[in-house]
């Protein structure tokens, strides 16, 4: 009996070759009983299992396949939309999630990457916004898995050019930028709850310390502007608008 799986491209046939306790070839399960096979276990002449293929929906055709390590450990899972490859997901020696790779846009090429701990806890997620092959957005975690932290190469680069810190409630508290290019945050920007402008940073003389500082009412206005014009860290000069 043969059946045609359209992702891997092959006629099956459901054999099991039997010596003892090992065997051999295909084994095709009906897994929920309703009278059409919807798993296919590749197995080595040992029992051990090397892949299996699944057609959970029913439909004739493979949108899950897992790859096996060793002892029937898991290594990959992938899975299938339209015949495409659009998540991959990838596991330790443990057993444990490692990285997750997806193609959001379901044109032939992975585009977002999630990355785990020892724990399975997801610790950063990078993205190619642009599609051009090179990552370009960074999300990175806490432990209690809420995002504290967001990095952009808005010029694609292939630098961080703007990071964007969040609070614990999740909140935008503060935005640095990279203004000349040169991987140092030149310009820090602090915001309220509301998103308006608490206060402004800036670092003139590229030491990474700011030296110039605009304050701004509950309202977003601006109302007072300091400057330090030796560099030593504190305003010297003042003004009120």
């Amino acid at each position: 009996m043969l059946k045609l799986i359209p992702l891997t491209a092959v006629l099956l046939v459901w054999v099991c070759a039997f010596s003892g306790q090992a065997f051999a070839g295909v084994v095709a399960i009906d897994s929920d009983f309703d009278g059409k096979i919807d798993q296919w276990q590749y197995r080595t002449a040992e029992g051990k299992k090397i892949k299996v293929e699944y057609d959970r929906d029913g439909d004739g055709t493979v949108e899950h396949v897992e790859f096996f390590r060793g002892d029937n450990q898991l290594e990959r899972a992938e899975f299938y939309s339209e015949g495409k490859i659009n998540q991959t997901q990838f596991y330790s020696e443990s057993g444990k999630i490692l990285r997750v790779e997806r193609d959001s846009d379901q044109d032939g090429r992975v585009d977002w990457w999630e990355f785990f701990d020892t724990a399975e806890k997801i610790v950063r997620v990078e993205a190619d916004q642009k599609g051009d092959g090179r990552v370009d957005f960074w999300q990175f975690f806490n432990d209690e898995g809420k995002i504290e932290r967001l990095e952009y190469d808005s010029d694609h680069d292939g630098k961080v050019d703007r990071w964007e810190h969040l609070g614990a409630d999740g909140q935008l508290e503060w935005v640095g930028f990279d203004t000349d290019h040169d991987g140092k945050i030149e310009q820090w920007q602090y915001l309220d709850a509301e998103g308006r402008y608490q206060r402004i940073e800036f670092d003139t003389n590229g030491d990474g310390q700011a030296d110039r500082w605009h304050y701004y009412d509950a309202a977003g206005k601006e109302m007072r502007v300091e400057w330090d014009r030796n560099f030593d860290g504190k305003p010297d000069l003042f003004q009120t608008r």
